[in-house]
């Protein structure tokens, strides 16, 4: 079993690192309000430190979960950071969803401190690190993966290699495109359903059968008809993703006119206060609530 360190311990972060521990690794944690970090220790028999540096400490394999670009390199740089404390041969497995950029700049400065750096964004929401379910996307060096992949394999139900640094992160941004549309589409088909006078929940049960079956029809339209939207990933984490994603798009010339559009009818719930509510709320949008 390997020594390892978990930095930042929210709804997804707080639930993999008690993977790894009941998987028997040695693990000691980091968390910017430190009394989640005594709880997370206390209920997992783990370690906590004050420091990010003190974490990685002596630590094989760094995860860090944190919430952008600036928190990752608040935690990974500087005197007190990650970075600092870890030993020529470990490997940080940045699980933040971030930008690519910041990816290959922290992985640069990675390799001059004789360190291995991959980006491994998840998907899979709070219940899939819940559930030991994620699916992870991973950008770096194959070597770097081989040693961390099982060490990883505690929460995923599916991880690959992506390619160079950075690929995980865009890999990513491609699974928020995605969800971008697909949401839209099923609070569109819903309200429809609603407004032509049909049983809505009949009518996703008869799709679901068919082509228009999905993750997000499975799992989100029944709360979505009951007007459920206090769960789930919340609209202000996606449209911050959706931000990242866009001014990668900008960059490598992608067109994506529909993500876009979605991105501007989630500062519309944000608008309605539901920066907090989970991403199906579109349909709350739609329905003017």
């Amino acid at each position: 079993m390997a020594k390892l360190a978990f930095i930042g311990l929210g709804v997804m972060g707080y639930p993999m690192a008690g993977h790894l521990a009941r998987a028997g690794h040695q693990v000691c944690v980091y968390n910017r309000t430190a009394a989640k970090a005594v709880q997370w220790a206390a209920e997992y028999a783990g370690s906590h430190a004050a420091t990010p540096r003190e974490a990685a400490a002596g630590a094989e394999f760094v995860m860090v979960c944190v919430g952008n670009d600036d928190d990752l390199r608040g935690v990974v740089l500087g005197a007190d950071g990650a970075f600092a404390g870890m030993q020529p041969g470990a490997v940080l497995v940045d699980h933040t969803t971030a930008s690519a950029q910041v990816a290959r700049e922290l992985a640069e400065q990675a390799t001059a401190l004789q360190l291995d750096f991959l980006d491994a964004p998840v998907s899979g929401g709070q219940a899939g690190a819940q559930n030991g379910a994620l699916t992870i996307m991973v950008g770096g060096a194959a070597t770097a993966y081989a040693k961390a992949e099982p060490v990883i394999q505690a929460y995923a139900r599916m991880a690959r290699l992506m390619g160079e640094v950075g690929s995980g992160q865009l890999t990513k941004m491609v699974n928020q495109i995605c969800i971008a549309g697909l949401v839209q589409g099923l609070s569109e088909a819903l309200h429809f359903a609603q407004c032509a006078g049909l049983d809505a929940q009949g009518a996703m049960e008869v799709i679901s059968k068919g082509a228009a079956q999905s993750w997000q029809l499975e799992n989100r339209h029944k709360t979505m008809l009951a007007g459920e939207f206090e769960h789930g990933f919340a609209v202000d984490w996606m449209r911050k993703d959706l931000s990242i994603l866009l001014a990668e798009a900008r960059s490598n010339g992608a067109q994506l006119p529909v993500t876009a559009l979605v991105d501007q009818f989630y500062a519309d719930v944000q608008g309605m206060g539901g920066g907090r509510w989970d991403t199906s709320s579109l349909l709350a949008r739609l329905q003017g609530r």
